[in-house]
């Protein structure tokens, strides 16, 4: 990660913040949530069942972004969490189309976001270290 340029690691930080903002989102509008039939037996539950995955998927996206750029030794940093499986997660859920499980969902969300976010900000920390190096070091751009 020591090549890498100022601007290369601002994007990935900027990412990592959006992932942990859309863990947030995912666990606060799922709190007290009980069974997926909060979410499939009414327009209003379809809307959220629909804005969860998006935001799922978004992360998946993420995910795969910041595994581009820094590799996946980057993200082995934290090798409890399965980074394959939540870039898999973002493709099932993008390419499945009606055979989405509902269930997989809300097992995701209960069980699955809190060691996410312990990892990304672990993430986040490491990479805003390597920015204050660079910037330390005077490698900032201008």
């Amino acid at each position: 990660m020591e090549s890498l340029s100022f601007e290369i690691l601002e994007i990935v930080q900027d990412t990592l913040m959006n992932i942990r903002k859309s863990i947030l989102l995912l666990q606060e509008w799922n709190r007290g949530v009980q069974s997926t039939d909060e979410w499939t037996k009414s327009p209003y539950g379809i809307q959220k069942l629909a804005a969860n995955c998006m935001l799922i998927e978004a992360i998946g996206e993420a995910v795969k972004k910041v595994d581009k750029r820094l590799g996946r030794d980057f993200l082995n940093q934290c090798p409890e969490i399965p980074w394959q499986d939540i870039m898999s997660m973002r493709n099932y859920i993008a390419h499945g189309y009606f055979e989405l499980d509902d269930v997989y969902v809300l097992s995701v969300i209960q069980n699955d976001l809190d060691p996410l976010l312990k990892a990304i900000d672990k993430l986040i920390s490491i990479v805003e270290t390597q920015m204050v190096e660079k910037d330390v070091d005077g490698q900032m751009a201008e």
